[in-house]
């Protein structure tokens, strides 16, 4: 076996081969040739052709030789070391996984019940996570936000956990209806068995695995998260979910009373901002909306409450009693 790396491998390229086509072309070179001389600028090439078996001496010329039986001193070596790297590479994954694992698993892990995680590490934390769910997966999604490619990568994730028989429950706002990518996610995840609704109402970003581990956001926002093991925090977490789920509409549901009690509830929450006095962006942000579609909600109820500004309307509003807490009118 030839040892060769990128320097030679780069020399092989930018003189090596010039090298070999000449003796090729001109049936062979001399040995007293000034360019091959010890120290000569193709010294080093020639060196390197003779390991290789490209060359071979002949009397006094060097001639090439069918690099074919070279090649297979080279490439196929190579390749059972890359191959030998790539078996190791899994062993070790194989390895650290396992650790990784009983770290999750631990009830009380060295860096304790409540650990940090930021940036690039969050994803493939969760993928983990998910990865080990044994029985219940609840999820809350508080905006649409992610693209086609993030709920297609998360649809293949969670469809394997579903596919091993966990549980797995997912609470969206009403405004995920509107969205084609969630629709297709949604259709992929219920029929291996999840469970989606949508409610009016803002909640924060959560994922809880087991009823053991929960992932909620940091004060940064997307950049960190939040890995929760200590047992009361995590079963405060699960009652609120469940007591936002039991308020959910099932997504599956499109009658015509259900979207009608959906478009009224997205309504009262409209007027409860408008009366809180939240700003546009920050109210779009609650109800999970665009800024523009949330302008056309307030465009709306100018209209039905016939006024022109958004004084008027609060006016007009405060007249009739309208709090934005009114049962929907087919609750009522």
């Amino acid at each position: 076996m030839v040892e060769v790396g990128p320097g030679a491998r780069a020399l092989f390229e930018e003189a090596g081969t010039r090298l070999y086509e000449e003796a090729l072309d001109a049936n062979g070179l001399a040995v007293d040739d000034p360019r091959l001389l010890p120290g000569a600028e193709l010294a080093e090439a020639l060196a390197l052709l003779l390991e290789l078996g490209l060359l071979g001496r002949e009397g006094n010329r060097y001639v090439a030789i069918d690099p074919t039986a070279a090649q297979s001193q080279v490439v196929s070596p190579l390749g059972q070391r890359g191959a030998e790297l790539l078996a190791e590479s899994s062993a070790w994954a194989r390895t650290f996984g396992t650790l990784a694992h009983a770290w999750r698993r631990a009830p009380q892990p060295a860096s304790g019940p409540v650990t940090e995680i930021r940036g690039d590490a969050i994803d493939p934390f969760i993928g983990a996570i998910v990865a080990d769910a044994e029985t219940e997966l609840l999820t809350a999604q508080p905006q649409v936000g992610r693209n086609a490619a993030a709920l297609a990568k998360a649809a293949e994730r969670d469809s394997a956990a579903l596919e091993r028989g966990v549980r797995m429950r997912t609470l969206y706002q009403h405004a995920a209806r509107r969205s084609s990518i969630t629709h297709k996610y949604v259709a992929t995840v219920t029929e291996r068995g999840a469970e989606v609704r949508t409610l009016d109402e803002f909640f924060n970003r959560l994922i809880v695995v087991d009823r053991r581990l929960a992932i909620i956001p940091g004060r940064e926002g997307h950049s960190v998260a939040i890995a929760i093991r200590e047992p009361s925090l995590v079963a405060y977490l699960v009652d609120v979910f469940e007591r936002h789920w039991e308020r959910g509409r099932a997504f599956a549901n499109n009658e015509s009373s259900m979207l009608r009690d959906i478009a009224a509830e997205q309504r009262a929450m409209t007027i409860r901002m408008l009366i809180e006095g939240h700003a546009d962006p920050v109210s779009a942000k609650r109800l999970g909306v665009s800024p523009r579609t949330y302008a056309g909600y307030v465009a709306d109820l100018k209209e039905e409450f016939e006024a022109q500004t958004r004084f008027q309307l609060g006016y007009t509003m405060g007249q009739r009693g309208v709090s934005g807490h009114e049962r929907p009118p087919a609750s009522r």
